[in-house]
């Protein structure tokens, strides 16, 4: 059985170097016989490859899948046959490091498509293989080439909006997900897990391979690599540290039904039913006093002993500064009709 599959629709540089790829319905685990398909009409040779595809390849392999019933890959490639711009066929057979810019797209593309959550596709080393890129409002442009066509479009009385100078565009540009309200589309990017429920609101910001499980309330920030359980609230302003900040290995999750207070941040993994104070960042090394239920102290440790567990509440004491922590005896519960249109 193949990772994945799928028929996408590109830009490409004028040294003919693609920039990016949409893939309208990539498949995860593909069958043998759409497999067997591309094999016999493209002359897939194995191995994870990207293949430009020509009109003609494209409306063979449009007819071949109609045959065997393939309807919705089928009326895919007839209408890449038809495209302006360049077709190119992506096939992952195992989920290796990508070696292209068309695969680094495709796995992108099964997160948001939600077919694959984060940390479940391999993406070592995608950053070599994103180019940096002027996103505008007429697609994606080479900076090398984005002078000639800034003036191309001033000579047509035209001009040319660059929304973003960036490796990855934003998720509302490829796949918009079931379910889910996007204050400031800029904010998402391609590759991240948009759960069903989820509301993101103006400062809210999900990078690539994270996301969240489902109805959630994110006003913060979820940085790459971390996943938010379902019911739980990132308040206004607030981070969470990822994988690439400098956090070591560590991977950084919030349980469900989570609170996260405006302007907090963390920096070890919640359990469900946590919640840290507003303005409160925890860091693995945070001295932390472990109080219990009459507010005495137990003992001082590290915050990154208390990874994963679940009931918590993470507070500032307002007289001496020092951080506490102790049972969180209520579970946050999010306004159903904020989420009742997702």
């Amino acid at each position: 059985m193949s990772f994945a599959f799928g028929i996408g629709i590109g830009t490409q540089n004028n040294q003919g170097e693609w920039l990016e790829v949409f893939y309208q319905k990539p498949v995860m685990t593909p069958d043998n016989t759409l497999m067997e398909v591309i094999r016999n009409t493209m002359g897939y040779p194995g191995g994870n490859q990207a293949i430009n595809a020509a009109a003609e390849q494209l409306s063979q392999l449009a007819n071949a899948l109609r045959q065997v019933g393939e309807t919705d890959q089928a009326a895919l490639a007839g209408k890449a046959a038809n495209s302006k711009r360049p077709a190119v066929i992506t096939i992952l057979e195992t989920d290796a490091a990508a070696s292209s810019t068309p695969e680094v797209y495709l796995k992108l593309h099964l997160i948001s498509h939600r077919l694959a959550k984060p940390h479940g596709v391999k993406l070592d080393g995608i950053f070599g293989l994103l180019p940096n890129l002027a996103w505008t409002n007429e697609g994606a442009i080479d900076l090398n080439e984005l002078p000639e066509r800034q003036l191309q479009a001033r000579l047509e009385g035209r001009t040319l909006e660059v929304k973003s100078v960036d490796k990855f565009p934003q998720m509302t540009d490829y796949v918009v997900p079931k379910g889910v309200r996007i204050a400031d589309t800029a904010r998402v990017r391609l590759g991240a897990y948009v759960g069903e429920g989820t509301t993101v609101m103006h400062e809210g910001f999900i990078n690539f391979n994270a996301g969240t499980e489902g109805t959630s309330m994110i006003e913060g920030r979820i940085s790459a690599g971390v996943m938010v359980g379902k019911g739980s609230d990132l308040g206004g302003g607030c981070s969470t540290m990822g994988t690439l900040s400098g956090g070591g290995n560590i991977i950084i999750a919030v349980g469900e039904n989570c609170l996260i207070g405006a302007n907090a941040g963390i920096g070890i993994p919640l359990g469900d039913r946590c919640k840290v104070e507003a303005g409160l960042y925890i860091t693995a090394g945070t001295k932390v006093a472990l109080l219990d239920d009459n507010n005495e102290l137990v003992e001082v440790i590290k915050a990154r002993d208390l990874a994963n567990q679940t009931d918590l509440l993470f507070r500032r004491n307002s007289q001496t500064g020092a951080v506490e922590c102790k049972t969180n005896k209520s579970a946050i519960e999010l306004n159903e009709e904020l989420h009742a249109n997702n």
